[in-house]
């Protein structure tokens, strides 16, 4: 079918809770992906980090195959043989205790909210139902109903009411609200070491390490959600790394499967997720051995291609190239690793939005946040040619 007839489909029988740009993909490899009508774009999105090592990567698709063959789904009823060697290898990766797995990232976040509360009335001593997590403004952790209710996007909240209680708001990056903000019922302090769907917005250098030093002193739980920051995208295995410290509780997900399959994870001690008893918190899918397999194997290649170290190259040099286009349309451009954000002043004609399709009409996909910001995010395997072509792009769309 043509684009055009897909489009109609898709606005006739679908939920319009999403804005996609009008381009109807059909297949991807690599940093390229195809339309129906065989246009080549350079996927600058990454489906928001999920592919970090490319789309369809060869070794991956072929972890799956194999396991697919053999055993997709047992449920945790039984254990198969593929669950346990997902824990070595990703508890050694991370330098984890435990791990817990799951499906999505809503999931994950839903899951470390249960296993801070818990840790906060059987090992703190929080009074039964007054367990307080403190969160931080413009954050995104997902779309579940908890996870709105402390969102200050009121695009996300407005009609989905009542929300979940037992959560306070501060300013991102700054460490002194959380001192101030924390209290006698203070489980955890939740946040992403990057804001991602804010627009890339990247914390003062020294914020983490007062963070983990703070919630140390006051015996409250470090959650760092990495679902997207994870794995690799700012350069480093995790972006904690950049700041030298380890979380309590740390959330990956998305490039855990390299674009092929829904796997998340917590990733935490035994302090914390050895409270967890049987029955008290599952998924019929979580920890399956295709979603282990295909995670294994993504991990892999993570490491041994070298996808984290050419983040790092390739991204700064991206943000190099970027920092020298001159247009008065741009007001900030910012990154670490390949997370990058162009942010354009406030009132020009047509948003970042604009911006967007004019990329997509010379082959880059991109999308728009809040407005006026734009966010590049390639694979991770992506070459300084590469950059080089899209820089030369995004030159000529702000033109």
């Amino acid at each position: 079918m043509k684009a055009k007839e897909l489009i109609n489909l898709e606005d006739r029988f679908g939920a319009k809770n999403y804005k996609p740009l009008d381009v109807v993909l059909s297949r991807g490899e690599g940093i390229w992906v195809w339309d129906v009508d065989d246009n080549k774009y350079l996927d600058c999105l990454s489906a928001y980090s999920a592919v970090n090592q490319g789309h369809c990567h060869p070794k991956i698709y072929q972890a799956m195959m194999d396991q697919a063959r053999k055993l997709t789904l047992t449920s945790r009823a039984f254990r198969n043989d593929q669950l346990p060697l997902l824990y070595e290898e990703l508890c050694q990766l991370t330098d984890s205790h435990k791990m817990l797995p799951m499906n999505s990232g809503a999931e994950a976040v839903e899951t470390v909210i249960k296993c801070a509360r818990k840790w906060g009335y059987e090992s703190k001593g929080v009074a039964d139902g007054q367990a307080q997590i403190i969160v931080c403004n413009d954050n995104f952790h997902g779309r579940t109903l908890s996870i709105i209710g402390f969102s200050t996007d009121e695009n996300a909240r407005e009609n989905f009411g009542p929300f979940t209680p037992g959560f306070k708001t501060i300013p991102f990056g700054d460490a002194d609200a959380l001192e101030q903000a924390i209290g006698p019922n203070t489980v955890a302090f939740m946040v992403e070491p990057v804001q991602g769907e804010a627009g890339v917005i990247i914390p003062p250098k020294d914020y983490l390490q007062k963070v983990r030093q703070i919630c140390t002193d006051k015996n409250v739980l470090l959650i760092l959600d990495e679902i997207q920051t994870g794995l690799g995208r700012t350069g480093k295995l995790l972006a904690e790394e950049h700041s030298g410290i380890q979380a309590d509780l740390t959330l990956i997900g998305k490039a855990l499967s390299g674009g092929f399959y829904p796997v998340s994870a917590v990733l935490s001690n035994e302090a914390v997720l050895g409270l967890l008893q049987p029955g008290q918190h599952g998924s019929t899918f979580g920890g399956n051995p295709l979603a282990c397999a295909v995670a294994r194997a993504a991990l892999k290649v993570l490491v041994e291609e070298n996808m984290i170290e050419n983040a790092e190259k390739i991204g700064t040099y991206f943000l190099d190239q970027l920092k020298k286009i001159q247009n008065p349309a741009i007001k900030e451009v910012r990154g670490i690793g390949l997370m990058i954000a162009i942010e354009l002043e406030e009132g020009t004609q047509g948003g970042a939005r604009a911006i967007c399709e004019s990329l997509m009409k010379m082959g880059i996909l991109c999308k728009e946040t809040h407005t006026y910001t734009i966010r590049f995010a390639p694979p991770l395997i992506i070459e300084k040619k590469d950059v080089d072509w899209a820089v030369d792009k995004i030159k000529a769309a702000f033109a």
